[in-house]
């Protein structure tokens, strides 16, 4: 039907073979992170890139006890600044590993005294040259201008990162699982969302509300919806949400949430029945059932996933989503106008 299926249905085994061939690799990486006395993090990145290191934001954080904040690489591209690296961890992110602003990044960081890292798809990529370790996708080439696999196997790097230094063997064990979990969302959920996405074909706008860990998944889910629908996608956290933007809704204009059981699911239950309260349309991905009762599309994760490892699996469904929602409205998924798979700034 399309590249951006074929690759949405591919992340099974994308993943299973990135936890297979990272691991030592990885574990490198932790070894020197903890010998370096590394205590806080800037990732450089952009677009889809960009959502994943919002996950390693919250999951270093989390698991690892480490701050990390999202890089602005104009520091150095527009500004030329210096700041004091030494004791930092500098990671960059890109998928095609050709991002001239993320390799900036990591260069002028090493001069300042940080440690460096990327997390690519191409293995002999120009970032790969820059920085001092290389964490690989394994997703193999990806066609589709919309990335998919890309995105899941870069959280799965994150993931692996972050358990390690937290040293979260059951964790761990879980992520080895997840390449099952993403194959059961695919197999239980696809029909269902070619089905009901034909309801939205003449939305325009909506909102995108997710919490905690999966704030990534609110901006992929409404970024896929951008690039491959044209539909003006609005992404907040839930709690930011209640502070001015909730004053917005109206029927008209449909609100997906992503809600898994976890830390945030309780946040995301107050804002659907607030969201609810204003006869909004509720698009719910969730393993609950109560807040599934409450959506006009429910679609029901057939399983409970430890929250840390959800971004990986519930992203899918906004994949397929936007998969058929574009074909829906007779855009092609694999060629969004005006864009292109490799994105040079400066």
């Amino acid at each position: 039907m399309s590249l951006m299926l074929d690759e949405i249905r591919s992340q099974p085994e994308v993943i299973k073979a990135l936890v297979s061939s990272e691991r030592d690799n990885i574990r490198s990486l932790a070894k020197e992170i903890n010998d370096r006395g590394v205590n806080f993090s800037l990732i450089a990145a952009r677009g889809t890139s960009d959502n994943a290191a919002t996950y390693a934001k919250y999951m270093l954080g989390i698991i690892a006890g480490m701050p990390v904040g999202l890089a602005a690489p104009s520091i150095f591209t527009l500004y030329g600044a210096h700041p004091r690296l030494d004791h930092s961890l500098v990671i960059g992110v890109s998928q095609s590993g050709q991002a001239a602003d993320v390799i900036e990044y990591l260069e002028n960081s090493k001069k300042c005294g940080a440690l460096t890292a990327c997390v690519t798809n191409e293995e002999d990529s120009p970032i790969t040259k820059t920085a001092d370790f290389t964490m690989l996708c394994h997703a193999g080439p990806e066609k589709s201008v919309a990335a998919t696999k890309t995105y899941t196997s870069t959280l799965a790097d994150f993931a692996m990162l972050s358990f390690m230094l937290g040293k979260r063997d059951d964790l761990l064990a879980s992520l080895a699982g997840i390449g099952d979990k993403i194959e059961q969302v695919i197999n239980s959920l696809e029909d269902v969302i070619a089905r009901r996405a034909e309801r939205y074909r003449y939305m325009n706008e909506c909102f995108v509300l997710a919490r905690g860990i999966n704030y990534a998944t609110a901006f992929e889910g409404a970024l896929k919806l951008a690039e491959t629908c044209y539909v003006n996608a609005e992404r907040f956290s839930s709690a930011d949400f209640m502070h001015g933007p909730i004053a917005m809704i109206n029927e008209d204009i449909p609100c997906f949430l992503y809600a898994p059981t976890g830390a945030a699911f309780d946040s995301m239950m107050g804002a659907a029945r607030k969201l609810k309260e204003r006869n909004a349309e509720l698009i719910v991905v969730s393993d609950n059932d109560e807040i599934l009762s409450m959506a006009t599309t429910p679609f029901k994760i057939p399983f409970t996933v430890e929250e840390e490892l959800s971004p990986i699996v519930y992203i899918v469904v906004g994949q397929l989503f936007a998969q058929y929602l574009a074909t829906a409205k007779k855009h092609d998924p694999d060629h969004p106008r005006g864009l292109s798979k490799v994105t040079i700034t400066r």
